[in-house]
């Protein structure tokens, strides 16, 4: 019996410390979601590329050390001020390869910060040579190449009447793809052509293609999701206090599984557009849930019915799950492969926490001090939570 005690004792220590080593380092940086998101369109012609490139604000003041008043925007004279910057920094950083060689654009249409819809970005349009029948083109991104970065760059390749997309995240920064001599010739000549000339595609070799590329296409929106909630400390921080109150293990499998499926749905919801939800009110009421769940640790010894609360804050995260996706022109075809595939990778992490965790608590709760950990664990969520909360509020005013 001692033994077990102090067993219990070691496993409890480690979860709180374990809790507070990686969580208090997170303060200063409020954001969950502090992701430098960036959004590329490659559109192959026989004449030219073309790609379209773009990045949030805060991105593109970090890349330029261009904010001079620090008043978190880039206003018109310090966006002028720093225009050649970022042209050559998007040069050195983002390579585009044309039969194995890097290949320089030739034309910049156009680089302009735009404010306009839910978040500023700056956007890029630049022309490439083209690629010919039987050449490989691959883009590579070595944007923010930290190993501890949050960014992502997602890409969509518009060719003929074919579209595949990738999703760039920690080390996979490499897309390619081999223009083979029937998808050359059912190329656009170029951007003007009428798109009335794409119809006349085989429907069978459109179905090869779409095959073709959604092998890596899936694997990156797994891999994605997976991501995206490893750096949503938010997400994070919920589904600890979510399971660290005692309860049996019939609970936490309703409880998981309430939370799976509402944050499913309104991902999707979002990311097909049937929902819009702006992150204004999305993002506080993520933090919100975090401080709720866990005052309810705090004032409650036995929650019940949490599973319904579970439903209802998942709805909640859905949609911040998707804040990286509704920007993203995902066609059709490979819409449902992606959405799943992103699912899955968050699926993934959350099983692997929670198959890691649950074990740790049963010991943890059979020790007489249980009680005090979980406590002791809430307070320092809801304290996190309250400070994203107010930062996240304050942002609105």
């Amino acid at each position: 019996m001692g033994k077990q005690k102090t067993i219990s004792k070691i496993i409890s220590c480690f979860l709180l410390s374990a809790l507070l080593l990686f969580l208090l380092p997170l303060i200063p940086k409020a954001h969950a979601h502090a992701y430098s998101a960036s959004y590329t369109t490659l559109y192959l012609y026989q004449t030219k590329t073309e790609m379209t490139f773009a990045i949030d604000e805060l991105s593109a003041i970090e890349l330029s050390n261009g904010d001079v008043n620090h008043n978190g925007m880039l206003e018109q004279e310090e966006f002028d001020a720093v225009k050649d910057r970022l042209l050559t920094v998007f040069k050195e950083k983002l390579t585009l390869k044309i039969n194995g060689e890097p290949t320089e654009w030739t034309q910049v249409d156009s680089l302009v910060l735009d404010r306009n819809g839910e978040g500023s970005k700056l956007r890029l349009k630049v022309v490439y040579p083209p690629a010919n029948a039987g050449q490989p083109i691959s883009l590579i991104d070595n944007l923010y190449t930290e190993a501890t970065t949050n960014y992502v760059n997602l890409l969509t390749v518009n060719y003929g009447s074919q579209k595949s997309t990738a999703a760039f995240s920690k080390s996979d920064r490499t897309w390619g793809m081999l223009l083979t001599e029937n998808e050359y010739s059912r190329l656009k000549v170029d951007s003007q052509q009428p798109s009335s000339e794409e119809a006349a595609i085989d429907d069978q070799t459109a179905q090869t293609v779409v095959e073709t590329e959604g092998i890596s296409g899936w694997y990156s929106f797994f891999k994605l999701g997976m991501n995206h909630i490893l750096g949503g400390y938010d997400h994070l921080l919920f589904l600890f206090s979510l399971l660290i109150a005692r309860q049996t293990f019939k609970q936490y499998a309703t409880m998981i599984t309430a939370f799976t499926i509402a944050h499913s749905l309104t991902l999707s919801l979002t990311v097909l557009g049937w929902i819009n939800v702006p992150p204004m009110i999305v993002e506080p009421a993520i933090a919100l849930s975090i401080c709720y769940v866990a005052f309810d640790n705090i004032v409650n010894r036995n929650v019940k019915y949490r599973w319904v609360l579970t439903f209802v804050f998942g709805l909640i995260h859905g949609m911040g799950f998707a804040d990286i996706l509704k920007e993203m022109d995902i066609p059709k075809s490979s819409m449902a492969v992606d959405l799943i595939s992103f699912n899955l990778g968050i699926e993934a992490v959350q099983i692997t926490i929670v198959a890691v965790i649950l074990p740790l608590l049963y010991l943890l709760h059979r020790w007489k001090f249980s009680r005090r950990v979980v406590i002791a664990g809430s307070s320092v969520a809801l304290l996190l939570g309250g400070i994203w909360l107010m930062e996240r509020l304050i942002e609105l005013s």
